[in-house]
């Protein structure tokens, strides 16, 4: 959050004559009826030990309910200019010990910054400013001052609060020139400070984004762990379509389902892989090039397969029921069934079959 002193002695020093102005009448009868209290007192009081600090906290308690009020405006005014630039800030971190600072190098390094150097050229500036606005007031009030010793107490304390006012007011108006120079400057140098520099933005990126090393080793996991799951559906498909080499489709039938739904599919090793599986666990092989190709291309892993192939499947669904009831018991074998009924369209006719 963006700080500026010169904006909250601004806004304290502008408040205070605002209080001036409006109470100044009152405060100033309040502060003589004070000193005036205090000032007279009887033979008995003097004689009494006990009389000087009770008449000291009557004076103190009512010299506090006269400027009470002027103090309270003063702490809002000191509390509006961090609200202003951004609001209030509470953290504990600032009251925990940071030996850091102690480090007389680091010390140095602060004192003899550009920032350091910018500071102190902005101190003297406003310390000539505002050194020169007070001299001229002193001049320019200068008998008024001197007249005060020859008034009486009452007008003495209307004429000097004029004067507190008129100084007070010069003194807010050199103070808003700087204002308005420092508040804009401190506003510029913050939000330049929260811009990150590309390789900030780089490395912010990269973390939003993730690693692409450690992104591309997830992916292999999780393209692992599926191809795993898939093989392991292998054994419980009724049959393996193949192309017979380049592709295997393994499809697999629940009478829940409206048609039967591929468990595994694959090309190259793969398809290999999946054969081998399948050999290993009875599963029966059927090449049906054309099948294999449409079912590769047109479904996903535990997709139904689509409905213009459902004839085609129906015969190698046949004859994987015949097949299994001719080993269990024997007798004539089946035929493998040829020339499927697979759409055109739906088969992308791989060249090197």
């Amino acid at each position: 959050m963006p700080q500026s002193r010169e904006l909250s002695a601004f806004l304290v020093l502008m408040a205070g004559a605002g209080a001036l102005w409006v109470t100044g009448g009152w405060l100033t009868q309040r502060i003589a009826g004070a000193v005036r209290q205090g000032l007279t007192f009887d033979r008995s009081t003097v004689f009494d030990p006990s009389a000087p600090p009770t008449l000291l906290l009557e004076q103190a308690w009512a010299a506090l309910a006269s400027i009470g009020p002027l103090l309270l405006i003063l702490v809002v005014a000191a509390l509006a200019g961090p609200l202003m630039l951004g609001g209030l800030n509470f953290s504990s971190k600032a009251l925990t010990a940071d030996w850091t600072r102690l480090d007389p190098l680091k010390g140095f390094g602060r004192m003899f910054s550009a920032y350091s150097a910018g500071e102190l050229v902005k101190a003297i500036l406003k310390s000539l400013l505002v050194g020169g606005v007070v001299v001229w007031v002193v001049q320019h009030d200068r008998e008024a001052i001197f007249a005060l010793m020859g008034q009486p107490l009452e007008t003495g304390m209307q004429s000097m609060s004029q004067l507190v006012l008129f100084s007070t007011l010069v003194i807010v108006g050199s103070m808003f020139l700087i204002v308005a120079v420092d508040v804009p400057f401190q506003l510029w140098q913050y939000y330049r400070r929260l811009r990150m520099t590309k390789e900030e933005v780089r490395k912010e990126m990269k973390e939003l984004e993730g690693d692409p090393q450690l992104k591309a080793r997830i992916r292999s996991q999780q393209r692992e762990i599926a191809r795993r799951r898939m093989m392991a559906a292998v054994p419980k498909a009724q049959v393996v379509v193949t192309n017979p080499t380049h592709f295997a489709v393994a499809l697999a039938y629940d009478e829940k389902l409206p048609a039967p739904r591929v468990v595994a599919k694959g090309r190259g090793v793969i398809a290999q892989r999946i054969r081998e599986i399948a050999r290993e666990h009875g599963v029966p092989l059927l090449e049906a090039p054309p099948l294999a190709r449409a079912l590769y291309a047109h479904t996903e892993l535990d997709d139904i397969i689509p409905a213009a192939l459902y004839r085609a499947v129906a015969e190698v669904m046949a004859y994987v029921y015949q097949l299994n009831a001719w080993m269990a018991r024997g007798g004539r074998a089946p035929e493998l069934p040829t020339d499927l009924p697979v759409p055109t369209e739906l088969d992308p006719g791989v060249s090197n079959d």
